[in-house]
């Protein structure tokens, strides 16, 4: 009975924590930035090219790189709370583009004691989804990508499973220096449950432009989130938007600021959210190998710390 009280508080512990951004459902995790790239510049990644975490993102992203890329990535959330992710995105002539990934999270060590606070042991909690995308492209400027998640979460020797899939477009505007893209990721269901309560998972809508404006070494990103999420009014369901502005400062580095209203919005304290919302970061880039670092601000409640490293093949 200790041990099952114990799990449950943890559980609704757990769950609570990505609530701080607006979330409730289950495998929150699989909400959370996955480069360091995409949370310096706020997370909206739906436009970005180039780039294998675009696979966690929107997968029709792949058919934009340059050439098969591999990704890892640490991040180091709140208390006792970390996450990582490997990734990998290449081209098979004349049948498209395809990537693989793992998103993990770990939430530590948790004493077990039973009603009477007596120590009973030790147990632990954590999340994992395996990733598995194709892209490719209808025309030079049109592109569609599908990802297919198979998700495992355990608590406390209890486990919950989930099926899910993730959709995804994306057209570069001719003649231009303009790119958008939208994805519709985590629908699906789940296949088991923690105690027979069936959730649902975090479907997210998201769309976003890019634009590089000309005589300018700036990629501005602004992008709309959580399209889906319950809202009292019209404008209410926008109010998750984000904006990213990535600085080449020369082949070699890379400067990023972002903004994310939503997070500003629900970290708000009385009358001030002090850094809330706002993330940045660097990126730099070495021959075939780059590494990024991301700084995203939860204002009074702490910050988070994401690094990735990256290389072509």
């Amino acid at each position: 009975m200790g041990r099952r009280a114990s799990a449950a508080l943890t559980l609704i512990m757990l769950h609570s924590l990505p609530a701080l951004a607006g979330g409730g459902a289950a495998y929150e995790f699989l909400r959370n930035d996955v480069g360091a790239r995409a949370a310096a510049l706020a997370g909206t990644f739906a436009a970005f090219s180039d780039d294998p975490t675009l696979l966690f993102y929107n997968p029709a992203g792949l058919t934009t790189m340059t050439g098969p890329r591999g990704t890892a990535g640490f991040f180091k959330h709140l208390l006792d709370i970390n996450a990582g992710h490997v990734g990998y995105a290449g081209e098979l002539a004349d049948i498209g583009w395809f990537g693989a990934g793992i998103l993990y999270t770990s939430y530590g060590s948790f004493d077990e004691r039973d009603e009477l606070g007596n120590m009973l042991g030790t147990f632990g909690a954590s999340d994992l989804a395996f990733v598995a995308g194709y892209a490719n492209t209808l025309d030079g400027n049109f592109s569609y990508g599908a990802n297919l998640k198979f998700v495992f979460s355990s608590l406390a020797g209890y486990s919950s499973t989930a099926l899910a899939l993730d959709l995804g477009v994306q057209y570069a505007v001719p003649d231009s220096r303009v790119t958008v893209g939208a994805s519709v990721r985590n629908l699906g269901t789940q296949l088991s449950t923690y105690a027979g309560v069936r959730e649902d998972l975090p479907v997210d809508v998201a769309v976003a432009g890019a634009v590089v404006p000309r005589g300018i070494p700036l990629l501005l990103n602004v992008g709309f989130h959580r399209l889906t999420d319950p809202a009292d009014t019209f404008g209410e369901r926008f109010r998750a938007f984000t904006v990213g502005g990535e600085f080449t400062l020369s082949r070699v580095i890379q400067l990023r600021v972002g903004y994310d209203n939503a997070v500003r919005q629900d970290l708000k304290i009385g009358s001030s959210a002090g850094l809330a919302g706002f993330s940045g970061g660097l990126g730099i880039a070495v021959g075939e190998y780059r590494l990024d670092y991301a700084l995203s601000s939860l204002g009074k409640v702490g910050s988070l710390h994401r690094v990735t490293v990256g290389a072509a093949f």
